[in-house]
């Protein structure tokens, strides 16, 4: 979005709406988002057109002409250290999900005494519900590349890997091309303008599974292995990728690093809510008018703003039953949440968390067991398998709904007896996914049970409904 505060551009060149069923891209103006220039009167949208499929962005030229690459000049100039408080002194945190301060984390690169170092982009976005990072890959390449050179001279890495999701083609296609650009104007490669730094970017394409997102099974995936998760320790930071001290950060994460650098720290602070500093990109799916991506401030707008001033509200004005405010694997939201405020700790203090952002919006025609159902169809399809309360956690979860939501589908004399769905579900579905929570070996094991069990928490009637008209068909 064009988000200018104080004349300053932060992530996305403009406020766009991507419809999810035409494949359109479409400039919003204050006029269509009028709660935004009400509430933010030092935010300018531009007034414009359809947005083209390919950004003056994405080439070198037009990322230049409109200051790209002066951060990297002026890091060049600075000490490690100094570029690593900069960060540090934003308070920026990881976009990707697990929200971990970005600074700390070069740090902790940086002071290993290792010569061999990593820089990793984690752009293998398979959250169900998300594709920001596409809108950024696509239409900013150069704003991610310039923000992994900064983080490799600050943490003393020489060589770097952007990771894209396989199904990305046109993407991964962008990226490398700006690569090349990159490299032949010299911010790439031996001695980065003149300098003794030395650094250069390979794309690999990702395998087409979700738990490659996880970082050690990203590593191993680039290393030509299985990827599968690794215990945590070591961590990255001390043995990431090949056994070397690896920073791996989000691509919105690295977007935000060459403006953070130009405007200073204070500059970056004074957007969004303490604890939340910045803005926020918010893919929004589901049952809403204008599906689309969308770049906020944290914790100045609500959900209600969100779903009913930028999406426009719900389809057919149907009402709202429910929201997955952060990706698949958060959990719910009702409409007795629409007041929440859209930063990390609101999220939390609610119980649930912003994730990815992937705001997901069903309307009060949905069945919400039958989400779940699809959600751990997914689960059980992308579990690596390594892990024992993973692999058997999200099968049996998919049989129990499936019990539940289709009988008639299930042999008798399963695991669960042979009386079809009973009453007692829910308790097993319950205490498979607390078990999946304690005892998962990575974060697709112990996030992919919040929506079950908050679905459960608020949503049990449908369930109830559903074993009752199961029990009634029985006798």
């Amino acid at each position: 979005m064009i988000k200018r505060v104080e004349e300053k551009r932060i992530l996305m060149e403009n406020c766009v709406a991507v419809n999810l069923k035409t494949a359109e891209k479409r400039i919003f103006t204050s006029k269509n988002i009028a709660f935004l220039k009400r509430r933010y009167p030092r935010l300018k949208l531009r007034t414009g057109e359809w947005l083209p499929f390919e950004s003056p962005d994405a080439s070198i030229e037009g990322y230049i002409k409109k200051g790209g690459y002066k951060a990297l000049e002026k890091v060049l100039k600075m000490k490690p250290e100094e570029v690593i408080k900069e960060i540090e002194d934003s308070q920026l945190i990881g976009r990707g999900g697990a929200a971990f301060p970005t600074g700390l984390k070069w740090k902790f690169v940086f002071k290993q005494t290792e010569k061999e170092k990593y820089f990793v982009c984690n752009a293998d976005e398979g959250e169900p519900g998300t594709f920001k990072d596409k809108v950024l890959l696509d239409q900013s390449p150069h704003k991610i590349i310039e923000g992994m050179i900064i983080g490799a001279y600050a943490s003393g890495a020489s060589k770097g890997y952007i990771y894209v999701r396989e199904e990305y083609f046109d993407s991964t296609r962008t990226i490398e091309k700006a690569i090349g650009e990159a490299r032949d104007k010299g911010f790439l490669g031996i001695n980065i303008l003149d300098s003794s730094f030395s650094f250069d970017i390979k794309v690999v394409r990702g395998m087409g599974s979700y738990i490659c997102g996880e970082e050690t099974a990203l590593f191993r995936s680039i290393e030509g292995r299985r990827g599968i998760p690794e215990v945590k320790p070591p961590f990255p930071t001390t043995s990431g990728l090949y056994k070397k001290p690896t920073v791996i950060n989000n691509v919105e994460t690295l977007a935000n690093i060459p403006h953070i650098i130009l405007n200073g720290a204070g500059w970056f602070k004074s957007l969004g809510v303490e604890g939340s500093f910045g803005t926020k990109i918010f893919s929004i799916s589901g049952n809403v008018k204008n599906p689309g991506v969308y770049e906020l401030e944290l914790g100045k707008f609500t959900l209600a703003d969100l779903i009913y001033g930028l999406a426009g509200g719900i389809e057919g004005n149907r009402k709202l039953k429910a929201v997955l405010p952060g990706g698949a694997s958060t959990r719910f939201l009702t409409k007795d949440n629409l007041d929440i405020k859209m930063d990390y700790k609101s999220l939390k203090e609610a119980g649930t968390s912003l994730g990815t952002g992937a705001v997901i919006v069903f309307d009060e025609t949905i069945s919400i067991p039958r989400i779940v159902k699809h959600l751990f169809d997914f689960y059980e399809e992308e579990s690596c398998g390594s892990c024992v309360p993973c692999r058997i956690g999200t099968k049996r979860i998919s049989e129990i709904l499936k019990d539940i939501i289709e009988p008639a589908t299930v042999k008798v004399g399963n695991l669960y007896g042979t009386d079809g769905a009973n009453m007692n579900y829910l308790t097993k579905l319950k205490d498979i996914g607390m078990a999946m929570k304690e005892s998962s070996k990575c974060g697709l094991g112990q996030s992919a049970p919040d929506p079950l069990l908050s679905s459960i928490d608020f949503f049990s009637n449908e369930y109830l409904a559903l074993i009752k008209k199961v029990n009634g068909r029985k006798s």
